[in-house]
């Protein structure tokens, strides 16, 4: 999330696309552009499966989307309520995005009144709550009287479908890079999926696996909600997902997105996603300017150096680089930061958001060269 000056040319929001992209309309009162909004900020920056018309915000009403993250104006509008944005939008959008992933995971009494609201019109909802809504009755009623979907993006399949971890994952022969970081809400979704598309851009297929509700909305090819699987089976069923990517895509390269951070004591989905993927690499993701870990104001954030250290003796793994999340800087703060991790880590940094994608690019292949070598030998 840009909090600067700095304009950030604007990312493609439906790159992939293998059909039109339904219409929606995305809710994130109060949150959009900060850190608890970041499924709808997400969706705005990038999107296979939705054209987002509007962000219902009313902190923020009359401000373009684009303007509001710190990039380039996108032409969607940033709105009071759901009427106001019923009037840009013209039709009836076919859906209804809760964009914001509040500490609670619940819905408020007011926010279910919207909801329902939404339903009556004829939206279809896509919920990314922990509370899932085909369970509660209200919801189920309005669902069938108004013929319309609930998508429950964390709901896990049924207990007896889930997997252990096998071991299988020894089978994926391609390089598995995880995009971890040293805070929740610091950008390893957004870092992940732009390594994804640079790396498919220089003609090496890459998959990228997502582990939380953002990614899953988006539209992630692969990938689970880790934060609401039982533990017993986390590392399992994000194994067998990986192992279902490479069978089925045969990619040069898989990315791995991550969740929270491995230091956290509010999240443990960092410690599944190292076992479960065991990835032969890790892009680090950090915010130099962000003194205490979000909604932990009394918890301090660890250093890249000591997260670096941890994560290197929790896994057989390495970390081969840093990306930075740079709220709260300026460019040029961006650039001393990108200087001192370098010199001071011994490893590539870059900001994936306000530097050249080829950044990324550089950091993966100096880390797995056969990846530039296939590429050569292609073109002879």
């Amino acid at each position: 999330m840009a909090r600067n000056n700095t304009v950030i040319p604007a990312k493609p929001r439906s790159r992939g696309k293998q059909k039109r992209a339904a219409s929606a309309v995305v809710y994130c009162e109060a949150n959009f552009g900060a850190i608890d909004g970041k499924t709808a900020n997400g969706l705005v920056r990038h999107s296979e499966l939705y054209e987002i018309l509007a962000v219902i915000d009313s902190e923020r009403a009359g401000l373009d989307a684009g303007v509001v993250l710190g990039e380039e104006p996108n032409g969607v509008p940033v709105c009071r309520d759901l009427a106001d944005a019923l009037t840009h939008t013209g039709d009836i959008p076919a859906y209804f995005i809760f964009g914001m992933a509040p500490s609670s995971g619940m819905l408020s009494t007011l926010e279910r009144d919207l909801v329902l609201k939404a339903m009556g019109l004829g939206m279809n909802i896509v919920n990314g709550l922990h509370e899932f809504l085909n369970d509660d009755p209200e919801f189920a009623a309005a669902s069938a009287a108004n013929n319309v979907l609930i998508l429950d993006v964390r709901k896990p399949r049924a207990k007896k479908d889930l997997r252990l971890f096998s071991g299988r994952i020894a089978e994926v022969t391609c390089p598995r890079i995880a995009v971890l970081g040293t805070d929740c809400a610091i950008g390893k979704r957004t870092t992940a999926t732009i390594l994804t598309h640079a790396l498919n851009d220089r003609g090496v297929k890459a998959v990228m696996v997502g582990t939380g509700q953002t990614g899953l909305i988006q539209g992630a090819r692969y990938g689970i909600a880790l934060d609401a699987v039982p533990s017993q089976f986390c590392a399992g069923e994000l194994e067998a997902t990986i192992v279902e990517a490479f069978e089925r895509e045969a990619p040069d390269v898989i990315f791995i997105e991550g969740q929270g951070a491995l230091s956290h004591p509010a999240f443990s989905t960092s410690a599944f996603i190292l076992r479960g993927s065991c990835p032969d690499g890790v892009v680090l993701q950090h915010a130099p300017g962000r003194i205490n870990r979000c909604d932990f104001g009394q918890m301090a954030m660890p250093t890249p150096a000591s997260e670096i250290n941890l994560i290197q003796v929790f896994a057989d793994t390495k970390v081969i680089g840093l990306t930075i999340n740079h709220e709260n800087m300026t460019d040029s703060e961006v650039d001393a930061a990108i200087s001192l991790y370098e010199g001071e880590l011994g490893i590539p940094a870059t900001d994936a958001l306000t530097r050249s994608p080829e950044r990324l690019v550089e950091m993966v292949f100096a880390a797995f060269p056969e990846l530039e070598e296939s590429l050569a030998v292609g073109a002879a």
